[in-house]
């Protein structure tokens, strides 16, 4: 298959891209592991194709002590090696297939906003956010926050004209026990259902994909405080959570078999960040 035709563009500096985006708007193309396909099937048929990987100082992977910031050209690959971040590494092993993860990227995969993607679950689970400039005769930018990011399926709060530069994932607490689980019917698809979890000793939070239009998040506060071997704390723990969801049937799985799937999936989610983040404490 051939995408339909389209005027390239290929800037070699922010304000070139951001100046070439506020004339012609167009898509984005960073690593391609979801344009690409989308052009090819005719899913997508923008009259214009931004290339931004030309675009020098967008690459970067900085670490801090309050988090990781993900430059909008740093691939899966690259972060997952970094080690950065322990459950933006656990969730990148989960993404695809290496050969996907040498070219896609992070920042990319949180703009396509796939419901059922693990990255936008791990933005949302820790309240990060998100990096957007655009040109007004200068280069602008504004944050926008996790909950407000991801807008609906398929389309998160990049406006037209707009370019997503960078993500920042906060630190993970002292203490912090973390986990994903997820089940697909084949290893690299995307979830039927996953849920990413963090438990710390004040309490619990976690994110689910493929059960809702965007990352579901929900805050347990103390519930299942009895300890990592709390199994009856975080089986109602579980159930708020299943309760929390609102999936669709499709065809690979009924609704009520993604909502049962998550609630299983949020108690061992649970369970296991509590039990890592007592290991780590010497509990």
């Amino acid at each position: 298959m051939k995408p339909p035709p389209f005027t390239y563009h290929a800037p070699r500096d922010l304000p070139a891209a951001l100046r070439t985006l506020a004339e012609v708007g167009g898509k984005v193309l960073a690593g391609g592991q979801s344009l690409i396909p989308m052009l090819n099937m005719r899913l997508a048929a923008p009259e214009h194709v931004v290339d931004i990987n030309r675009v020098a100082g967008l690459d970067g992977i900085e670490a801090s002590p309050a988090g990781v910031t993900v430059g909008a050209l740093a691939r899966h690959a690259d972060v997952e090696r970094a080690e950065v971040h322990r459950l933006l590494t656990r969730a990148l092993k989960l993404v695809a297939h290496p050969v996907i993860r040498n070219r896609g990227t992070v920042v990319g995969s949180l703009v396509h906003a796939d419901p059922a993607a693990e990255l936008p679950a791990v933005l949302a689970v820790l309240g990060g956010s998100v990096r957007v400039a655009r040109w007004d005769g200068r280069v602008t930018v504004r944050e926008v926050p996790a909950d407000e990011f991801f807008v609906g399926p398929m389309e998160s709060a990049v406006e037209p004209g707009e370019l997503a530069v960078s993500a920042f994932f906060p630190a993970l607490g002292e203490g912090a026990g973390i986990a994903f689980e997820e089940v697909a019917r084949r290893h690299g698809d995307y979830a039927l259902a996953g849920v990413c979890a963090v438990v710390t000793p004040d309490g619990a939070r976690v994110a689910c994909i493929g059960v809702g239009p965007a990352p579901v998040v929900v805050e347990l506060g103390q519930a299942g405080a009895g300890g990592p071997a709390a199994d009856a704390g975080w089986g109602a723990a579980a159930a708020l959570v299943r309760d929390a969801t609102a999936p669709e049937a499709d065809i690979h799985a009924s609704a009520a078999y993604r909502r049962h799937l998550v609630g299983v999936l949020a108690e061992r989610a649970l369970r296991n960040a509590a039990r890592e983040g007592a290991a780590a404490r010497g509990a």
